[in-house]
């Protein structure tokens, strides 16, 4: 029986969850979950009077270190992408809408930074689609995969609200005329769903991650160069919102606009997308450089 007095056994159960099930190092991001979750735990026998206090107090173990920035090298350029967005439409040989019907999908996450959960959830009467102009998206529901055991609704797909945000919070982010047509295009051949939704499986379910994924490993197949290929390049589609993030700081938009449209603290962003901010050194030389002269 396990012995939560016994430092060498919380030592052991911390180098279980720094693991993974074939015995692999797991990220340090999941091991520090993990570790959050059983602190937590722990917390509340303590609160209990189950047992006297915490022992993951008295167990240091040092963790590798969390990188939370943005890796530049998957960061596509505009060209880049939309060479993927037009080869997504010619996926699928025996069914012609395998990616034609995820076009829509895919564009969203680059030209409104949303994020896939939050694409899934996209639903028509969230979007306001002029037929001239800018529209814009109201992003108030994410469907992320959990898996049926983990949800309350017995889904494979959880039903939560926006990260970092209220249950009920919604985030409106302006889309550009490029992506209002398209919506309206993917609503005039494929309508929505039963429930509203723009993007939805062919039993009319969530399309399912393990799906989506498939299709943009064609697309990077067919519009990228083998180094590129094999690179990590917008090498998963969630790499689209970084693209279109890092192409509107590069830009010059200003960093709370970003960040509001993109569901982010000012903070986390420059500090997640420190690495993809450049094209700004020489402007930012040339500035202190006239300070100084000012100065002498």
């Amino acid at each position: 029986m396990f012995d939560l007095t016994d430092a060498v056994a919380v030592r052991e159960v911390l180098d279980v969850l720094a693991a993974k099930l074939d015995g692999k190092a797991a990220a340090a991001s999941v091991y520090q979950r993990k570790r959050a979750v059983l602190f937590n735990l722990l917390s509340y026998a303590v609160e209990r009077e189950l047992i006297p206090d915490n022992p993951l107090n008295r167990v240091k173990r040092k963790a590798a270190k969390v990188v939370d920035q943005v890796d530049p090298r998957v960061v596509a350029n505009p060209h880049q992408v939309a060479e993927l967005l037009t080869a997504v439409s010619y996926v699928g040989s025996r069914n012609k809408d395998r990616g034609a019907h995820l076009a829509a999908f895919f564009a969203t996450g680059y030209y409104s930074a949303a994020r896939p959960a939050e694409g899934l959830g996209l639903r028509e009467d969230d979007c306001t689609l002029p037929a001239e102009g800018w529209g814009s998206l109201a992003l108030g529901e994410s469907r992320p995969a959990a898996g049926k055991r983990w949800t309350d609704s017995g889904e494979v797909h959880d039903r939560r609200g926006l990260k970092h945000r209220g249950a009920k919070e919604v985030r409106i982010v302006p889309i550009p005329p490029v992506l209002v047509a398209m919506l309206r295009d993917h609503l005039d051949r494929y309508g929505s769903g039963p429930d509203g939704r723009l993007f939805r499986s062919q039993s009319g379910g969530v399309v399912s991650s393990s799906t989506y994924y498939r299709v943009w490993d064609d697309a990077r197949q067919y519009a990228l160069t083998p180094a590129q290929v094999a690179s990590p390049l917008a090498g998963r589609p969630y790499d689209l919102r970084h693209a279109a993030v890092s192409l509107w700081l590069n830009g010059g938009v200003p960093a709370t606009e970003v960040a509001e449209r993109a569901g982010h603290s000012v903070d986390v962003l420059l500090k997640v997308y420190a690495k993809c901010i450049d094209g700004q050194r020489e402007t930012v030389n040339k500035k202190i450089e006239e300070l100084f002269e000012a100065a002498a």
